[in-house]
């Protein structure tokens, strides 16, 4: 799943994208874009390797991408934005220093996000405008007209300024709409990037629409936090009171507004989280470990992490009767851990 770090030059995004990936900007990727893994930290996974002696132990990760900064008069930044058609989620670093407005800021944004749609939606218009007045076949000219329908619109929405969010549209809409990738459709959060003295994190969550989520911290602090020793920082921050973002909150709260969501496996070998669509059944869960997996799929096994964690074994498990046995249809839960029964005859 890759998470797209956007923003206006100086807000903090490259230093945002140090402090969840570890990797430093790269100043000869400035102008392209960089990604690195970022790891989601995840107790359950030790208490597993416990309980089951695992020799290898593998979190969850999302693949963070750092863009380049965008120009606030607007000017090139459709360009810029080209990277994100196939991120997850969008994560626009906002700034709250220096006296900028973040509520100003992310609606300054939304304006870009909705030029950069508007290029792409009006340009395809006018190859189906082009396409329509030469002649085709009775079905495949009817496709065009109702794609034209469609994209009209979209324009007319991101024209308005309310573009229409993915949660809007039909299934027919759909179709036509998402091969263009359309970033106004794609899930959003905000990271608010406050002085280092702030105190009230929670006021910012107040300036900006009520369905954004909201991750307000000191980032520049928090990388020099995350550069000491688990001792200086304890010192640090007893001293001076500042600083202490979560992390692995943060890193959660992407995955969530991506539509993502853990699922768990383990065993001697390994002890493992996956990633995967929330309300995925079991069957996709299969296929996200191995496409063998999913096509000689028999059924799931599946036990609560917490029943595994709280009674201290499988065998436990159980003997308490608290492994159900699913169908390929079961919607995976974020606790479960599977093991998937297949026949490599299928």
């Amino acid at each position: 799943m890759k998470i797209g770090l956007v923003g206006y030059q100086g807000c903090g995004k490259s230093t945002l994208f140090e402090w969840l990936t570890g990797v430093p900007p790269d100043p000869a990727l400035a102008h392209t874009g960089q990604s690195a893994m970022a790891t989601i930290p995840d107790p359950r996974l030790e208490e597993l390797q416990r309980i089951y002696n695992a020799k290898k132990v593998t979190p969850a990760a999302l693949e963070i991408i750092d863009t380049p900064g965008l120009n606030r008069s607007h000017q090139g930044n459709a360009a810029k934005l080209a990277v994100l058609r196939d991120v997850g989620c969008l994560v626009i670093v906002v700034p709250a220093f220096s006296g900028y407005d973040p509520a100003a800021e992310f609606q300054s944004f939304q304006e870009d996000l909705i030029l950069a749609d508007l290029e792409i939606v009006t340009g395809r218009i006018e190859r189906v405008e082009a396409s329509l007045k030469k002649p085709h076949p009775k079905p495949e000219r009817e496709q065009l007209e109702e794609e034209l329908r469609v994209l009209e619109l979209v324009k007319e929405r991101l024209e308005a300024g309310n573009p229409l969010k993915e949660s809007e549209m039909t299934p027919e809409q759909l179709k036509h709409t998402r091969s263009f990738r359309l970033l106004c459709e794609k899930p959003q959060m905000a990271v608010i990037n406050t002085a280092d003295d702030e105190q009230d994190f929670e006021r910012y969550r107040k300036m900006l629409p009520a369905e954004i989520p909201v991750f307000a911290a000191p980032l520049a602090l928090e990388l020099e936090l995350a550069k000491m020793s688990p001792e200086e920082r304890a010192e640090f921050q007893a001293e001076l009171h500042v600083g202490g973002a979560d992390r692995g909150a943060l890193l959660r709260l992407m995955m969530e507004v991506a539509g993502q969501q853990v699922f768990l496996t383990a065993g001697p070998k390994e002890v493992r989280a996956w990633m995967m669509r929330r309300g995925g059944t079991a069957l996709e869960a299969a296929e996200t470990i191995h496409t063998d997996l999913a096509r000689g799929f028999i059924r799931a096994e599946v036990m609560s992490c917490q029943d595994l964690i709280r009674l201290g074994s499988e065998r436990e498990v159980k003997a308490h009767n608290l492994v159900r046995h699913e169908h390929r249809d079961y919607i995976v839960q974020e606790d479960d851990v599977l093991l998937i029964r297949f026949s490599v005859d299928k």
